[in-house]
């Protein structure tokens, strides 16, 4: 089972985004993919319809270690793909966390129950530094950091993650190795000597750090994405062809090309999608 955290200690730069899309793309591909909420605003809990909701969700698995997936994991409308809900709605979690001495390591430590149901986990965070974002990384194999293509951005993202790496560094000595982080350009217009820039300044910022790099696909600033959100659906099902007279690729292409670096493992299989998928039976009993 890979483990990816969707991070960033800036809100707004598309983490849900990434992270619902991702999944329902990887999940169309044939993989059993968990996405699991852990922002505070339940973005990602309602991205897709669900057709069977669980009664808990995060909270009882971070707080009361529950271990019955059909009361923790909710079944979405998109084959393979489940979520573990935010619901979280007093924000009690953050304090319970920083206060238990297994606070950062908890996820980390609940992770094995999900181990035999799936092939990959999703991890939607918070877009601001806590403990919760601190354990969402601890947890994963891979963090990926979507970064809009402004210089500030940039420089708050330089702030931001740095300090995040040096914060969770201590737990090598626990032979906990941190994963590696790879930045992920989002929301590019069409035409942007910016973001040319804006990946310079990335490359030379993160220099001298060889758990950080930049990958080479990124998100166009296509109309596809606010259409998909709006329709509850994966953007590769909703543009799986280039509009005429557009630079950019489909959103089929787009996204295929970067599961594929990021999960090159299961290229073969990204290939096969087509963007054309039936819709799930109502209710699937597979927990």
């Amino acid at each position: 089972m890979h483990v990816i955290a969707i991070i960033s200690t800036k809100g707004g730069v598309g983490k849900t985004t990434v992270a619902a899309n991702l999944g329902g793309f990887i999940a169309d591909a044939g993989r059993r993919v968990l996405l699991i909420d852990l922002d505070v605003q339940p973005t990602l809990s309602s991205y897709y319809a669900l057709t069977r909701r669980a009664a808990g969700g995060i909270y009882e698995l971070l707080a009361f270690n529950e271990q019955s997936l059909p009361q923790l994991v909710s079944q979405t409308s998109v084959h393979n793909l489940d979520v573990v809900l935010s619901n979280d709605q007093h924000q009690q979690l953050g304090t319970l966390l920083l206060h238990a001495a297994d606070g950062r390591l908890r996820l980390r430590n609940l992770l094995p129950l999900f181990q035999p149901h799936y092939d990959l986990v999703l991890i939607d965070t918070q877009g601001a530094r806590s403990i919760m974002l601190e354990m969402a990384l601890l947890a994963a194999d891979l963090a990926v950091s979507p970064i809009t293509p402004e210089i500030l951005a940039a420089r708050e993202l330089q702030r931001g993650t740095l300090q995040l790496i040096d914060a969770i560094a201590p737990y090598r000595y626990l032979g906990i190795q941190p994963p590696p982080l790879h930045l992920l350009l989002n929301r590019v217009p069409a035409v942007s000597s910016n973001a040319k820039l804006v990946q310079q300044t990335l490359r030379l910022i993160f220099r001298e750090h060889s758990e950080v790099r930049i990958l080479g696909n990124e998100l166009p600033a296509i109309e596809a994405f606010p259409r998909a959100a709006t329709a509850s659906q994966p953007v590769h099902r909703v543009e799986y062809r280039r509009p005429s007279g557009r630079q950019a690729a489909a959103a089929l292409e787009i996204m295929r090309a970067l599961a594929s670096e990021l999960l090159p493992q299961w290229q073969e299989q990204f290939a096969s999608v087509t963007g054309r998928v039936g819709r799930r039976p109502s209710h699937v009993e597979h927990l």
